[in-house]
């Protein structure tokens, strides 16, 4: 791509209806027509890949089918990753009628980072590596569509957002359901005010909730692996093959379960963070509290859910509601919409979508990250957005660890007066790394 189309620091425009929190993608991506492009003008984006589990197989999919999407390189500590990653990346440029090329392979992904034909990374890393590789691509130069939850704790959030507004980089985070007309309906009727004033969001991320002790037994590390490098900042852990699922080339066998390592307090935050990622994303989406969040947060005790508390009364609990689907329930003063993925439901049909799921051949979020990165603009799902939903998942973490309720300062992100859960706003990098 030709650099002097855009500037990196050309200012990025917000998204659309970014003021009341609702951000849709333009009505062209839903009209399903086969001459639909992202640019013109633009020939090609380039993509490096840096984590390329499980997760990372499917984008590679999804970007590959847009149309001026070239992937150059990949970065993985493990080797048969890697490897899967540049085969994957043929069969699919074969079964697309595409050239074949040669995909570069990096143990180290600063190696990638370093090259300047790359205008974008993927990053599907583990969720403790997200803040520094996101700020080391941002530092290079490098659009990013990154992985939720956006970062492991609150202040490499904080952190993150300075790189992405300093070096004036796209950055859209991996929350697919706001691309999904489901929950777009959804977001639209409870902030028109079809509901009414919403009394109460019932959100259920999974079960168990929160993340459990490091307890794995250790395994012999295998070939291929460095593990070192895969713990990074974190403390010292023994490898278990549930951290990273065994695969085979030969004959070919993908993972079977996905990595356990965001179950557990050390390497992620549970399902609070990894299906939370989502679900508190469309709670706040509907509430307009994209860039804001809760005051007060109540933890689970004596047979009672968690729950937060908005300056306005809303309260939201956290807990499977009838069918223990994973999804999100607004209940207003006139009515209710229940949302998840592949249903929707309500009090009334009038509140149900009219509009049918789009196909264009790719995932409409993939495209609105390349659309972005084309036209210099935000994306569905920007830093800021991501950071405030991660922290919805967080404080819920912290206050059920602490066992007691916290309030919260959404605007300086802060926990007023409260040495004790302020300290767990970061954890000390160990290993020479440093935030």
């Amino acid at each position: 791509m030709k650099k002097n189309i855009f500037s990196r620091r050309k200012f990025l425009g917000t998204s659309l209806l970014s003021a009341t929190g609702l951000s849709f993608l333009p009505k062209t991506a839903f009209a399903n027509n086969p001459q639909f492009s992202i640019a013109e003008d633009i020939h090609q984006i380039r993509l490096g890949f840096i984590g390329v589990g499980r997760q990372a197989m499917g984008i590679l999919n999804g970007m590959m089918k847009i149309p001026g999407v070239e992937v150059l390189a990949c970065a993985d500590v493990y080797e048969i990753k890697r490897d899967r990653f540049r085969l994957r990346a043929e069969k699919i440029s074969n079964e697309l009628g595409k050239p074949i090329i040669k995909v570069d392979l990096y143990k180290d992904y600063k190696e990638l980072l370093a090259r300047p034909d790359i205008d974008a990374v993927v990053i599907a890393s583990p969720d403790h590596w997200h803040a520094l590789m996101a700020i080391d691509a941002c530092k290079a130069g490098k659009d990013v569509y990154l992985e939720k939850p956006l970062t492991l704790t609150i202040k490499e959030g904080q952190e993150l957002v300075k790189a992405v507004r300093h070096n004036g980089i796209v950055l859209a985070v991996g929350s697919q359901q706001r691309s999904d007309l489901n929950f777009q309906h959804a977001a639209r009727m409870v902030q028109k005010g079809r509901l009414g004033k919403i009394k109460q969001v019932l959100v259920h991320v999974g079960q168990p909730e929160h993340p459990a002790p490091y307890d794995l037994e250790a395994q012999p590390i295998p070939n291929g692996l460095d593990w070192e490098a895969w713990i990074g900042p974190l403390p010292k852990i023994v490898f278990n093959e549930k951290l990273n699922p065994s695969i085979s080339l030969s004959p070919e066998e993908n993972e079977k379960s996905w990595a356990a390592w965001r179950y557990y307090q050390e390497t992620g935050g549970g399902y609070m963070t990894d299906w939370g990622a989502h679900m508190f994303d469309i709670a706040q989406w509907g509430l307009g509290m994209d860039r804001s969040g809760p005051v007060k947060v109540i933890p689970k005790n004596a047979g009672n859910p968690l729950k937060y508390l908005y300056e306005n009364g809303t309260e939201m609990i956290v807990g499977p509601f009838e069918e223990g689907r994973q999804g999100v329930k607004f209940i207003g003063e006139n009515g209710w919409i229940k949302v998840s993925r592949g249903n929707f439901d309500s009090s009334d049909k009038s509140l149900k979508p009219t509009m049918e799921r789009p196909n264009l051949g790719y995932p409409p979020h993939y495209w609105d990250f390349i659309d972005s990165v084309v036209k210099r603009k935000d994306p569905i799902v920007p830093v800021e957005i991501g950071h405030s939903t991660c922290v919805v998942c967080t404080i819920g973490n912290i206050a059920d660890e602490l066992g007691r309720p916290l309030d919260w300062d959404p605007i300086s992100q802060t926990f007023p007066n409260d040495w004790e859960a302020a300290s767990k706003l970061h954890y000390n990098y160990e290993n020479g790394y440093k935030l």
